[in-house]
């Protein structure tokens, strides 16, 4: 769907198509010339970044230090036209479907795209349709708990999940029911949506999908080809029918690409260290579009201290490093190096409450009893307990002091970017310390007001913003009461992520950057009852989303009239604040730092790596 959304989007990218712009208007008008550094070598990058990888499988990967990876390494069918979010150019596949061109059929339910030949993998081995109807095959059948492949079941089967999918044609209740022949009926069903005919790959959608192609584009890792020979040989699923359910769900170690690759992509994985959270990357020589420029890219994420890769940066030792919004000033005016800031991500910050904590010898909850030493296992389930923490949160203070006025208050899960799709003068939370007091004192019957808790924030390190929100949500729910109890601990991100499955986290402070540019990649995640971010709020988060969120998401992504979609979002926005199942801290923008020879930068407002290598270089020039 375009709408003027398009628009906003469309005057960022645009703007840093042509190369580097410095968006900080405080920054002098000329700047230094480059400062020659120590060792300079034009053909080796190295970025000092905020976290490891949890995994490199595409179906598994559904966080941004994953899925970084993941982009440099592998190609997708097509790309974003650069400067827009709503139109495409071809990438593996050779033309974009469409009605006028007869590859997109009258009724929106047939896409056929014609797959390029002579690009190689990384092996040698050459790039073949077949090799396109495994890749999403593969991931479509791996479907783990809580992954991205929900994105590609929901257009191709009408399901948010293959085990969904297959209990509707089994009958039954719970997939470990379904019997062999069902399971067989699945398996057919997956292989008769994405089909091989001739050269093309041709996909049947179960339903008109309006962001399909949207999910196809690069920057989705779960869209991604892969080699299907070497998959087999590596011991993947092995193509039939009646073998999948062994490749279903397998733990994240397990997966065969786990922690290896084996895209078309410009980059090799050389190695990840993953003692000291780094990747070495290597470029690939016969890549299609032609070899890229940095021949060696290095992605260290071992560097928690901001000091410490500021000082890098400015040694030359780094070519570029993550840099939290609230310490851009000390790199403002550095000589040789360039700063961007206030860049609009199409993303949102938030704190997910976990409304039925694993109590199991739970370190995170305490006495596990509404005593005053700890929360009970249902603590978040009380909406004024939700309320409550939503109205403690010093919303202005932190966007004005720490993150320097990038930022906006959230009017619910939709982000900023797409505000089309919602009431701005709508409602949203403000700092109301008396209004906090008033929900903690309804939460439990009085109980909470009486007795006191002691809960514990989690952030991931080392991301600092979400640690300094986490300590202002500690204040202002401290100042409350004296009975109240917060604790602010860090956790690496490759530790939280399962921590979090396993529903043992209270509270998780997490960010949520588009998988594509449609109000339905943030209401189904955060809202649906079988979406990413609300399946980890337990069965009484769930059963919230089934009462009042899962009948109108469903109505929104299968509405084509685009003012009718726009009604119906506007709906879910106002009842994401009206039922808080999630903390919405604030709507954020993003900024890098790089040393000023580094040439080529082009913004993504939804890209999930910071940088593209393959379009950068280092010139002094």
């Amino acid at each position: 769907m375009k709408s003027k959304t398009w628009l906003w989007v469309l005057v960022v990218v645009v703007i840093v198509i042509a190369g580097v712009i410095v968006w900080n208007a405080s920054k002098p008008a000329s700047t230094p010339k480059t400062t020659q550094v120590s060792g300079f070598n034009p053909e080796i990058f190295v970025y000092v970044g905020s976290g490891d990888a949890e995994t490199l499988d595409p179906s598994r990967a559904y966080d941004t230090a994953s899925s970084e990876v993941i982009f440099q390494c592998y190609d997708n069918l097509v790309a974003y036209k650069p400067g827009s979010l709503s139109e495409f150019v071809p990438m593996l596949a050779t033309k974009i479907p469409s009605v006028e061109n007869g590859l997109l059929s009258e009724d929106g339910l047939t896409y056929t795209l014609p797959i390029r030949k002579g690009v190689k993998f990384h092996n040698g081995a050459e790039l073949t349709p077949e090799d396109v109807e495994y890749s999403f095959e593969r991931n479509i059948f791996a479907d783990p708990v809580g992954g991205p492949i929900w994105m590609l079941i929901e257009p191709l089967l009408a399901a948010s999940s293959i085990e969904e999918y297959a209990c509707r044609v089994a009958g039954v209740d719970d997939f470990a029911n379904v019997d062999e022949a069902s399971l067989l009926k699945v398996a057919e069903a997956v292989m008769n949506a994405v089909e091989v005919d001739g050269d093309n790959v041709v996909f049947h959608l179960a339903q008109p999908y309006p962001p399909f192609l949207s999910i196809l584009a690069r920057n989705s890792s779960w869209t991604i080809i892969l080699n299907k020979d070497w998959m087999i040989e590596n011991g993947d699923w092995d193509g039939k029918a009646e073998t999948w359910t062994k490749w279903h769900n397998l733990d994240t170690e397990n997966q065969v690409l786990f922690d290896k690759t084996m895209g078309t992509g410009p980059y090799k994985l050389v190695e990840w260290d993953r003692s000291n959270s780094k990747h070495t990357f290597e470029a690939f020589e016969d890549y299609w579009q032609g070899p890229a420029k940095l021949k060696t890219v290095i992605v260290n994420n071992s560097v928690t201290e901001f000091t410490t890769r500021k000082l890098m940066l400015q040694k030359g030792e780094a070519d570029a490093i993550y840099v939290p919004v609230e310490n851009s000033p000390q790199i403002e005016n550095m000589s040789g190096v360039t700063l961007l800031r206030n860049l609009p991500r199409l993303n949102n910050v938030c704190a997910i409450f976990n409304q039925n904590i694993n109590a199991a010898d739970n370190e995170f909850i305490g006495s596990g009893k509404l005593d005053g030493n700890g929360v009970p296992a249902d603590f978040f389930s009380d909406i004024n307990i939700r309320k409550a923490f939503s109205y403690a949160f010093d919303y202005d203070s932190f966007i004005k002091e720490v993150v320097l006025g990038e930022a906006s208050i959230p009017y619910g899960v939709i982000p900023a970017g797409l505000s089309d799709f919602f009431d701005t003068n709508g409602p949203r939370y403000s700092y109301d310390s008396e209004k906090a007091e008033e929900y903690f004192k309804k939460a439990f019957g009085g109980e909470v007001w009486e007795k006191g808790f002691k809960v514990t924030l989690i952030w991931n390190i080392p991301n600092t913003t979400r640690k300094t929100a986490c300590e202002i949500l500690e204040a202002g729910i401290e100042a409350i009461n004296p009975k109240f109890q917060v604790e602010v601990q860090g956790m690496e991100w490759a530790t939280m992520l399962p921590r979090r499955r396993e529903g043992r986290l209270p509270m998780v402070f997490i960010g949520w950057l588009a998988d594509y540019a449609d109000p339905h990649n943030f209401v189904y995640p955060y809202l649906h009852s079988k979406g990413d971010l609300m399946t980890f709020t337990g069965e009484n988060g769930r059963a919230l989303a089934v009462r009042e969120f899962d009948a109108l998401i469903n109505a929104g992504i299968n509405e084509t009239d685009p003012e009718k979609r726009a009604e119906i979002y506007a709906a879910i926005q106002k009842k994401s604040i009206e039922f808080a199942p999630h903390l919405m801290l604030y709507d954020a923008c993003d900024r890098v730092a790089m040393r000023d020879y580094v040439k080529g930068y082009v913004f993504d407002p939804i890209c999930p790596a910071p940088y593209d290598f393959y379009s950068l270089s280092k010139s002094t020039d």
